[in-house]
């Protein structure tokens, strides 16, 4: 694993941060940033203990991003909870163009250097919204109609307060093109709060490339999310 040198600009940013807490309930709270980089922020404000290795999401302004917590600490009444969060690979940077203003205006940059996670995942995943149908293996009868926050041709991500269990087993229904697609699947991260992780594994590897392909055209395209065909 190589490392790499991490640029951090000390800010102060006003942003939404919701996930859920050491005590397993959910939030959504304003916080403020003290430094940021390209992969990670230090947030300070919090007023809900977080567990390290936890999902939290956070939001600047119309951008967000799932971000795993690193490091926690209790500063006391003024600045309440302080912690560390890092974003999770394939995730935009929410504060990406604040980055560039602060290097544009040649800000001195604390250097740290962190390792570079690697991304296992066969195809990148793009933030685009696709209408999909969830069966729920175990619940006869249960089905949501849910908007991916992101997908490639192997899994998804949905944004949503009530994530299932993990290995939980689903019946996913799509459109690819104008082909209305049904495959099993699986749940492999559950985020209490922010959403869950669901791997496609009854697709063949002709139809993973067919549905990359579309979400790559969809991506390219003049509006960041797109809405395909409804699943019902």
């Amino acid at each position: 694993m190589s490392d790499k040198s991490e640029p951090r600009f000390q800010v102060d940013l006003l942003i939404r941060v919701f996930g859920l807490g050491a005590d397993d309930r959910a939030f959504s709270q304003q916080a403020h940033t003290r430094n940021i980089s390209d992969r990670g922020a230090r947030l300070s404000g919090l007023e809900k203990p977080l567990r390290l290795g936890s999902v939290i999401g956070v939001q600047f302004g119309d951008r967000k991003a799932r971000c795993r917590v690193v490091w926690t600490v209790n500063t006391g009444a003024t600045q309440k909870i302080e912690a560390g969060v890092e974003i999770m690979g394939g995730q935009p940077c929410p504060w990406q163009k604040e980055i560039g203003t602060q290097r544009t205006m040649a800000t001195a940059a604390i250097i740290r250097t962190k390792p570079v996670a690697k991304d296992k995942r066969k195809f990148p995943r793009r933030r685009i919204s696709i209408e999909i149908e969830i069966r729920d293996g175990q619940s006869v009868g249960t089905h949501l109609n849910m908007q991916t926050a992101d997908i490639a041709g192997g899994g998804c991500y949905i944004e949503t307060l009530r994530p299932l269990p993990l290995r939980r087993a689903l019946s996913i229904t799509f459109w690819l093109n104008s082909e209305r697609v049904q495959t099993t699947a699986i749940v492999r991260t559950s985020d209490g709060g922010v959403g869950m992780g669901i791997e496609f594994t009854g697709l063949d590897e002709a139809t993973q490339q067919q549905l990359q392909q579309q979400v790559e055209r969809l991506a390219a395209g003049p509006a960041p999310f797109r809405k395909a065909k409804s699943a019902v």
